[in-house]
């Protein structure tokens, strides 16, 4: 399992990195102000960065509650994006279209393509993360002294 200080780690850095990327490819994609992409982005961010952790921590102890392990494969890291990005769409639909004053169809179609590019994101994010921070194995955290994994 991540300590706490590598969950906050990975989810203050997939928003930061995320942000940078998706505000002026959102400007750029939907015609809008780079600021109103950025605002959108920043107020997402937040709310994202919330879930991101919980999201986390919840599969995680999923994971090795079903399979003893949190070494995730390809399917795995599919699904873990795609689960977490519903969650997100849940919340975000309303306020986007509130925000850009447009349909919750047209809030839809942005919002779809804008979780497209999250998730493929979110996977190429957390598998890189992984390898720069790989997640230490259940006799390594058990061999520590305080019997917690380092990160």
């Amino acid at each position: 399992m991540r300590t706490t200080r590598d969950r906050i780690r990975h989810a203050v850095g997939f928003e930061v990195v995320g942000l940078l990327i998706f505000a002026p490819l959102a400007s750029w994609a939907f015609g809008y102000e780079l600021h109103e992409m950025g605002v959108i982005g920043a107020v997402a961010s937040l709310i994202a960065t919330g879930w991101n952790y919980l999201y986390n921590l919840l599969f995680d102890k999923a994971m090795l509650r079903i399979t003893g392990q949190v070494r995730k494969s390809v399917m795995v890291r599919v699904l873990h994006a795609i689960l977490f990005e519903l969650g997100l769409l849940v919340v975000f639909l309303p306020a986007l279209a509130w925000y850009l004053n447009i349909s919750l169809i047209d809030a839809l179609i942005m919002d779809i393509a804008v979780a497209v590019f999250y998730m493929a994101y979110a996977l190429v994010y957390n598998w890189l993360y992984d390898i720069v921070f790989p997640v230490p194995s259940l006799k390594q955290a058990a061999a520590r002294p305080d019997g917690v994994a380092a990160g």
